[in-house]
């Protein structure tokens, strides 16, 4: 056998992967990262000074770095230190579920334009301008409620709008790929450039906060955020987000999985020309997949509003790249998602950690979370790559209406 043919194979036992072999490949992975990261840690320290009293000695040499503090910092140090007697649901544990709720969002964003085969790098934006949306529409709206009964209204009615806007910003590379075959990696890009500009411009004009030195706008009432439950008035984090992060994960599993729309994203992800030929309208399928992923997008936006800074204020954090590498991470699968926005938010959160209780440089810290990363993600990223080209995950059988085949179950005129 030759070496392609052994490399083929390999790929090919890849792409067929149980979730058990799976899970079990990622956690090999994040072994290997921690122990080339550790090795990175001391030869760091070894080529810094530092008093005698301060290193920490390995097999009779000193280090000025400790590998297994650094790590303990990073893990233990985003859960609020969970095997310490004082040990309580505010500070950096509310910090690491909040990366992780609006992760859940921006990964789920992209997990669905994934699926569909379309590459949607346009969260970012979609993000932003469901943020300022949301931030306008909610001000406005909370003029008209108050109290506890404003609180239930404006919830709802700010993802909504937050939804509604980063869809129709969506909407638009999907349009322009469908009908004019431009590439949706290019057209998002680019319209991430443009929701900055055109944010920019706003808010620091018409919207903007005239009490403010800071481009944003007027700040939400307090009954129009997300109320804090369990968790300290100032940690930025709602367990309502999170349910709402959950129930986002079960609705969008089910519609992949149960209905005829996401059969059709299914198949056009995997065999695009064979899901036209077998019914299934593709330029409907692009326009509604990138509509719905950027209505994640958007909800992202509006959670960052109402649950963390009350206020839409330009300059928002890169949660929509970081859901592509949740995405990846994830293998594109809604339950994955949040597992990987977990993992993915303990090491955002953690790497704070890392820098303010130990004299680890920052650049190393990135490094080393970008490690962990890069060691998991790797393999999922070359599964779903070679899926494209072993033919590994075919669909069973192609629907002939748009909707379920034959051998999922059921006549399709049921």
């Amino acid at each position: 056998m030759s070496a392609a043919d052994r490399a083929r194979d390999a790929l090919e036992r890849l792409v067929s992967a149980s979730a058990t072999e799976r899970l079990l490949i990622s956690t090999a992975a994040l072994v290997i990262s921690i122990v080339l990261g550790a090795l990175l840690v001391l030869v760091a320290g070894r080529m810094t000074t530092c008093a005698p009293t301060d290193a920490v000695y390995y097999f009779g040499t000193g280090f000025c770095y400790d590998p297994v503090t650094v790590f303990d910092r990073l893990f233990l140090g985003a859960l609020g230190e969970p095997f310490r007697g004082n040990w309580s649901p505010n500070g950096q544990f509310a910090v690491t579920l909040r990366e992780t709720t609006l992760l859940l969002f921006t990964g789920l964003s992209v997990a669905l334009a994934f699926r569909a085969g379309i590459f949607n790098i346009g969260t970012q934006g979609q993000m932003v301008v469901g943020a300022l949306a949301t931030g306008i529409g909610v001000l406005w709206a909370s003029s008209l409620v108050s109290g506890v009964v404003g609180t239930v209204l404006l919830l709802p009615f700010g993802v909504l709008v937050g939804a509604v806007f980063g869809g129709l910003y969506g909407a638009i590379p999907g349009l322009l790929k469908a009908y004019a075959d431009a590439n949706e990696v290019i057209t998002t890009i680019m319209l991430n450039f443009i929701a900055t500009g055109v944010t920019l411009y706003l808010v620091s004009g018409a919207f903007k906060d005239p009490n403010s030195a800071a481009n944003q706008t007027v700040p939400l009432p307090e009954y129009a955020r997300f109320p804090s439950i369990a968790f300290g008035a100032r940690q930025d984090f709602s367990l309502v987000a999170l349910a709402f992060g959950l129930v986002a994960i079960g609705a969008l599993y089910y519609v992949l999985e149960h209905t005829a729309f996401g059969y059709d994203v299914r198949t056009s992800g995997i065999q695009p020309r064979a899901a036209e030929y077998g019914g299934v309208d593709s330029a409907r399928t692009i326009v509604t997949s990138l509509t719905l992923s950027g209505a994640l997008g958007g909800v992202a936006g509006a959670m960052y509003v109402m649950m963390v800074l009350g206020t839409f204020q330009t300059g928002l954090p890169a949660y929509g790249f970081d859901g592509i590498t949740v995405s990846i991470l994830a293998g594109n699968n809604p339950i994955g998602v949040g597992i990987a926005a977990l993992l993915f938010g303990i090491l955002k959160s953690g790497t704070t950690v890392v820098q303010f209780a130990t004299d680890v440089p920052p650049q190393l810290v990135g490094v080393l979370r970008g490690l962990i990363i890069l060691f998991v993600a790797m393999p999922e990223f070359f599964r779903l790559l070679g899926g494209r080209f072993v033919g590994g995950r075919e669909p069973r059988a192609v629907a002939t209406d748009g909707g379920r085949s034959e051998s999922e179950g059921g006549d399709a005129d049921e």
